[in-house]
């Protein structure tokens, strides 16, 4: 008996203050779709004329004969109107994409402030018919603790946590006067943020990581060459030793989970590769004979259309980004051409005001995908690269399609997107009825 209390004891501390908490699937009332055409996510046509039985948070029933609702049933006239899963985000920094560079840089940042913003931009997200997401890095995990209890609206989140960094790497987000804790004994900011962990050596490496699996990490992100938005590493340049890298891939695999790591450029992406990393972030400065080195190994690629530049952007960011800005021309039908696994994400950073184009940044894809290609990327493809979590995945179930037994994620569009793609990027006037988790959350019919 006492073991047992000391388990529940143990189990309530672990929700209460690490918000390690799965999605709520308390059985609701059923949901019946009638004379809906089908997007599954997978076929390139649409299936038409279905009805479509939601019972609790999963699709039971997909029939093209007529349903008998019950007393607690809410039936929806699709009217010839199409429904498709739920579209997924699988780069996104919830917190950061909330704050500009100066409320980041702010003293007076903390939780509160962060979960004021980040709720705001959490929900918006979902009425844009984003129902899942993937933060790939940042103070993520209370924000969201917050939206799987029901206190705020906004996607489904696989966490990463904090951002694992070497020393003036991608993630060594110290300000000028921050001194190095290994030297000085003091934590950066950014790390009592829980933003990231600067981490040198294996030892280190091994301890970051484990810290964000004890929080509830789903997958790893390691640094792994330069970037962008950060001040002291040129893009060019590869982050972490063999065997610092290996060391995270051993940690997460020990867990059931993977590593993905930012990199750029061929030399990071092969060392990553060389460790057993399963997923690039990024990768626009790659060639061929490593893309090809990716599709051998089954090693996915989350590509971005980063912004091109904005008026509030640092000069200096803008500099570096613009290699990395033409590559991106290239990298899509390059691998595309190759059969690499792909998944698409936004990568938004410090500029609040451009979530609100996260879908019109979907249609920066059409210069090379079909308007069939594009949506089962941002459904079912995007959805196989969040099952690599495996059991460290936060909501065991199928997402991304529709079938019996999926995840009830849905979107009901006034008009068939197959034919106009366009349609995706109206989420406000076309999205009529948006379902997440078996719950409507808009219904504008």
């Amino acid at each position: 008996m006492e073991n047992f209390f000391k388990r529940i004891l143990a189990l309530f501390l672990g929700v209460l203050f690490f918000g390690i908490s799965k999605a709520q699937n308390t059985p609701s009332a059923s949901l019946i779709f009638e004379n809906v055409n089908v997007f599954d996510g997978r076929t390139d046509r649409l299936i038409p004329n279905q009805y479509v039985l939601i019972e609790g948070n999963k699709i039971t029933s997909i029939s093209s004969t007529s349903l008998s609702p019950s007393d607690k049933t809410t039936v929806i006239q699709a009217a010839g109107k199409t429904l498709m899963p739920g579209l997924i985000d699988v780069h996104v920094h919830l917190i950061y994409g909330s704050l500009s560079m100066v409320e980041l840089m702010s003293p007076g940042l903390n939780e509160k402030a962060m979960m004021e913003k980040a709720s705001y931009q959490a929900e918006k997200m979902l009425l844009r018919g984003f129902t899942a997401v993937r933060d790939v890095g940042g103070p993520i995990f209370f924000l969201k603790s917050a939206i799987d209890k029901g206190e705020v609206l906004g996607p489904r989140i696989w966490p990463s946590g904090a951002t694992i960094s070497q020393t003036s790497g991608h993630g060594d987000q110290r300000m000028p006067d921050e001194k190095s804790r290994r030297f000085f004994g003091t934590p950066a900011r950014a790390e009592l943020l829980n933003s990231t962990f600067i981490a040198d050596g294996r030892d280190e490496v091994l301890t970051a990581v484990r810290e964000n699996l004890r929080y509830g990490a789903s997958q790893i992100k390691v640094m792994a060459g330069g970037g962008t938005s950060s001040a002291y590493d040129p893009v060019d340049v590869t982050q972490y030793t063999l065997d610092e890298m290996k060391a995270a891939v051993e940690a997460a695999d020990d867990w059931g989970t993977y590593v993905t790591v930012h990199a750029y450029n061929p030399k990071s992406v092969r060392r990553a590769i060389e460790a057993g990393v399963k997923c690039i972030e990024h990768g626009q400065l790659l060639d061929e004979k490593t893309l090809r080195l990716m599709k051998k190994k089954g090693i996915w690629l989350s590509c971005q259309n980063l912004e091109e530049s904005s008026p509030t952007m640092d000069p200096l960011r803008r500099e570096k980004r613009e290699p990395v800005i033409q590559g991106q021309k290239m990298i899509w039908p390059m691998a595309k051409k190759l059969k690499v696994k792909m998944a698409w994400g936004t990568d938004f950073l410090f500029n609040p005001a451009l979530n609100e184009e996260q879908n019109e940044y979907i249609l920066k894809l059409t210069t090379w995908f079909s308007p069939y290609e594009i949506l089962k990327m941002i459904t079912h493809d995007n959805a196989q690269l969040l099952s690599l979590s495996g059991l460290r995945g936060p909501y065991q179930g199928v997402l991304g399609v529709i079938e019996p037994g999926a995840f009830a994620d849905l979107i009901l569009v006034d008009g068939n997107p197959l034919d106009n793609i366009n349609l995706i990027a109206q989420p406000e006037e076309k999205f009529v009825v948006i379902v997440k988790d078996g719950k409507v959350v808009k219904n504008s019919l």
